[in-house]
């Protein structure tokens, strides 16, 4: 049998994502936050391309990005709705980290490979987030998929895209467990 870090597999089967509505301060300091982006950037990476990256947006950085969110919501014409949520998720932020796509011309690895290891870079960066302590929660939202927005306010270029705005906080109250996959409808074994 191979060694077994039990320590690591009890996290990955009981790690739970806080609601960034709940995370407050205090946030990680520049060392902490450094080691969960080390980890984060530990990711898989087919052709080690890094076809990633990471904007760090402190509170002052949200709340200027909360203020042009009903310009943009009114430019597009987004439902009535939509607004608040899209406002909030910025306003109501401490610190979050914008992990960003950030594709390289290869030959050799597929476009959707890379998309897969930034994706894989922000659940690393929530997992380290979460495994250091912290609260954290991965979200998306229009915002961050409308090409203005990023391409103006986070500085994207043309290629680049939001895979999430991962929220690293205080958490003020853990959420209940809620109903998890079941594998018998999700696992097979061909043979």
């Amino acid at each position: 049998m191979p060694p077994r870090n039990q320590a690591a597999l009890e996290f990955l089967l009981t790690r739970r994502s806080r609601p960034a509505k709940t995370l407050t301060t205090p946030v990680p300091n520049r060392l902490e936050l450094d080691e969960m982006l080390t980890a984060a950037a530990r990711t898989p990476d087919h052709g080690k391309l890094e076809p990633w990256r990471f904007i760090v947006l402190d509170r002052a950085v949200l709340q200027r990005l909360a203020e042009v969110i009903p310009h943009r919501h009114a430019a597009i014409g987004l439902p009535e709705e939509q607004l608040e949520k899209g406002v909030a998720q910025f306003r109501d932020g401490d610190l979050a980290v914008a992990v960003i796509e950030s594709p390289v011309l290869s030959d050799k690895i597929p476009p959707v490979e890379q998309t897969y290891s930034a994706g894989a870079a922000c659940l690393a960066l929530l997992n380290a987030a979460l495994a250091a302590g912290w609260g954290a929660n991965w979200l998306t939202g229009w915002p961050v998929h409308d090409r203005t927005f990023v391409e103006t306010y986070l500085n994207l270029t043309p290629t680049e895209r939001v895979v999430g705005l991962v929220h690293i906080g205080t958490e003020t109250n853990a959420p209940p467990e809620r109903p998890r996959p079941d594998l018998s409808q999700k696992v097979t074994f061909l043979e």
